[in-house]
């Protein structure tokens, strides 16, 4: 498209909002180098203790060790499957149970409360009773997950739902429109915000949620690998496995933002 089919401010305006966008992504990379950069120094300079906190290079030298041993990518791929998993029931679960309590006001009166009790429980102390009822496998870490998850979600999309403009729903009742016709023409695309909200926060929750399954019970994957690195002082393991799972979180997230910016437009 030649530049005649813009004013000279509008192409202004948008080399602006590039060279900030730029800026920022640049100001992100720079940070990160300086906070890795800050902590080699000081591991190598011995201002820290290396064996405690470990160093970028020594967790570079422990990515390269799991990774010749084979079993990277199996214990990322144990993780990553228990988290996508978890995560992806939450959220369809969650908007199922909020579209349920958005239809049902005397659903909802009735069920808030345990809702909120449900949310402020902590969770891992129901580790033990998971692992009697689900046993001791992949599905009690998923369990974990989703039941850490789920709650958010639901809570997010139900006020996502409440919060769509009452016109908007006065017009719909006046032209005849029916529960399932409000919550298909206007409540779900009028929500849209509120899912993609939701999803980052389960995003979060969910790499929570299948580390403190993980650390309960587990033969395998990053939270496996910081339980048996804290047990045998193998710190470098510890801080592999944590820079691994920040990474991973990141990246799912950057996906939903992903998502979330070819949805909304």
């Amino acid at each position: 498209m030649k530049n005649t089919t813009f004013s000279r401010e509008h192409i202004a305006y948008l080399k602006k909002q590039r060279n900030k966008k730029i800026i920022v992504i640049l100001s992100r990379v720079l940070l990160l180098a300086a906070v890795l950069g800050i902590w080699e120094i000081f591991a190598q300079c011995k201002v820290i203790d290396p064996f405690i906190t470990s160093s970028p290079s020594r967790v570079c030298k422990t990515i390269a060790s799991l990774y010749t041993d084979g079993t990277l990518f199996y214990h990322i791929g144990i993780t990553l499957m228990e988290t996508l998993v978890g995560f992806l029931i939450a959220v369809i679960l969650g908007y199922a149970v909020a579209v349920v309590l958005w239809a049902s006001e005397t659903v909802r009166k009735v069920l808030e409360p345990y809702i909120v009790v449900l949310n402020s429980l902590p969770k891992i102390a129901l580790g033990p009773l998971i692992i009697i009822w689900i046993g001791t496998g992949y599905d009690s870490i998923i369990f974990m997950t989703v039941l850490v998850s789920i709650i958010v979600c639901i809570m997010n999309m139900l006020s996502g739902f409440i919060a769509v403009d009452k016109t908007k729903l006065t017009l719909m009742k006046s032209m005849g429109a029916g529960r399932i016709t409000t919550l298909r023409k206007l409540i779900i695309p009028a929500s849209l915000p509120a899912l993609m909200n939701t999803l980052k926060v389960a995003v979060g929750l969910a790499w929570i949620g299948s580390i403190m399954g993980e650390y309960i019970v587990s033969k395998a994957g990053l939270g496996y690998l910081i339980v048996y690195g804290g047990q045998v002082f193998k710190l470098d393991l510890v801080m592999t496995a944590t820079f691994i799972l920040c990474a991973l979180a990141g990246g799912m997230y950057a996906i939903v933002a992903l998502i979330e910016k070819r949805v909304t437009k």
